[in-house]
């Protein structure tokens, strides 16, 4: 490709993780050139621990497939402008039933060799003051170095906001007992994907009283700052009420154990971490719990008892920005649009909701450094969904009240039109609601697609 009118420009991205991978991907895949400022390996965050580029620092999951799922049509915009998330995910995925998961180092490994391939140069060492150069991709993600969040939030007059994430602890598979867990997906989707740990009603019981009553890791900020409710610890699940654990991660519908022929009361679900089988993650147990209450909380579950733990759970602040009235749905700054903003520090959450709004904006620096306006794609599609909640005050405005990251989800979506919903007449129940986000999902790809057409014809 030689780019737009033959001009060949260089954008440069701060930040190394999957939003900042992903704007990288699309300056070199339209032509131009990328420079990705990254710190690792000089200096890690509290949560990462591989010196390549886009590390997984909580879950192995990208989430489910299916168009029929918020995440599966974000997952197919992603395709249609050709991410390199997804490209690597399916490259590296192990088994999870509908859902498409990892293996973490092969991921990692995987886009930062893309990457060189395609000439994208990678500079080591930490940024701490905001660059004067533009076009520029700010994607520092949520585990931003205080030296420059300080720095980037004093140039912007703007203030930043926190939350506290989780991570659930990783098991040896060999170190689980098979003769009391079993293999299977709920309702036997994707084949028998998860080791599953069943409980009756007093062992769940007695999980829940011993996780409730175990020891912490606080500090007194941990007290004023939220966790992410999308990845809320186990224990502060628990203290919700007696049954909340059981309706939420240990839900045992969909399964049957073997051993008794009946659905267990409670599930602990493990899913595959490596693509050799060898490590298992506990879904749904982020935790900061200390490491010895882990070892034994954990140990109750049937199954667990000689676990042994490759990663313990921990928690980390993740922060975002103000972005409501501060970021247009370009991502660029409402008051520079040669300056963008990507991944969770916008006030996204999820993988591929972070690296969406990369590839967003690397297209977008490419536009502007050719003279063009930036651009973003129609509000009945789920990236365009995203950036307009995360960039659009109430009432033109202020902000929302209590602004907090968002997941993808169908509720962001517009409503279908008369003629569409006149056509679900007649079909109730749950089966209205998935022919309806199926028709959601048919109109955001064929309105991604013309958006596509729009804004990326003339940069090829």
């Amino acid at each position: 490709m030689t780019g737009f009118k033959g001009a060949r420009v260089e954008i440069t991205i701060i930040g190394g993780g999957l939003a900042g991978c992903e704007a990288a991907w699309q300056a070199v895949r339209l032509g131009h050139r990328a420079v990705v400022r990254e710190m690792k390996p000089e200096k890690f965050s509290p949560a990462h621990t591989i010196p390549t580029l886009a590390e997984l620092v909580c879950s192995n999951s990208l989430k489910a497939t299916g168009l029929d799922t918020s995440s599966g049509l974000l997952k197919e915009e992603m395709r249609l402008l050709d991410s390199l998330v997804v490209r690597a995910a399916e490259a590296t995925s192990v088994p999870a039933g509908g859902a498409l998961a990892v293996d973490r180092r092969a991921f990692s490994e995987f886009i930062t060799e893309e990457l060189a391939r395609a000439g994208v140069e990678v500079r080591s060492g930490e940024v701490k003051e905001l660059p004067a150069l533009r076009p520029l991709v700010v994607a520092t993600g949520p585990l931003t170095s205080d030296a420059f969040a300080e720095n980037l939030l004093a140039a912007l007059g703007s203030r930043r906001l926190f939350f506290y994430d989780a991570v659930a602890p990783i098991v040896y598979r060999d170190s689980i007992d098979m003769t009391r867990a079993f293999m299977a997906s709920r309702y036997g989707r994707g084949g028998d994907d998860y080791i599953n740990c069943p409980l009756d009603r007093d062992g769940y019981e007695r999980f829940v009283e011993n996780l409730l009553a175990a020891d912490t890791v606080r500090e007194k900020e941990f007290e004023r700052i939220p966790c992410f409710e999308g990845c809320m610890p186990i224990e502060e699940l628990a203290g919700r009420g007696l049954m909340t654990l059981a309706f939420g991660p240990m839900k045992p519908v969909g399964l049957t154990d073997p051993a008794t022929g009946a659905r267990p009361f409670a599930v602990a679900q493990l899913r595959r971490e490596d693509r050799e089988g060898a490590l298992y993650n506990m879904v749904g147990f982020q935790t900061r719990l200390s490491y010895p209450e882990q070892k034994r909380v954990f140990r109750m579950i049937p199954g667990l008892e000689g676990a042994e733990f490759a990663r313990l759970g921990k928690i980390h602040r993740n922060t975002y920005l103000d972005s409501p009235g501060l970021l247009a749905r370009t991502l660029a700054l409402v008051r520079d649009q040669s300056l963008l903003f990507a991944g969770q520090i916008t006030g996204v959450e999820g993988y591929c909701e972070s690296a969406v709004t990369g590839i967003l904006a690397g297209v977008n620096a490419v536009r502007v450094a050719l003279g063009l306006a930036p651009t973003a794609p129609p509000p009945t599609t789920m990236t365009g969904a995203l950036v307009e909640y995360i960039s659009t005050p109430p009432g033109g405005s202020g902000r929302p009240a209590g602004f907090q990251p968002m997941n993808a989800n169908f509720g962001l979506l517009p409503p279908l039109d008369p003629a569409s919903e006149g056509a679900l007449k007649g079909v109730r129940g749950r089966e209205k609601r998935k022919a309806r986000k199926r028709l959601l999902s048919e109109r955001a790809v064929a309105d991604l697609v013309q958006w596509r057409k729009d804004s990326l014809a003339t940069l090829l």
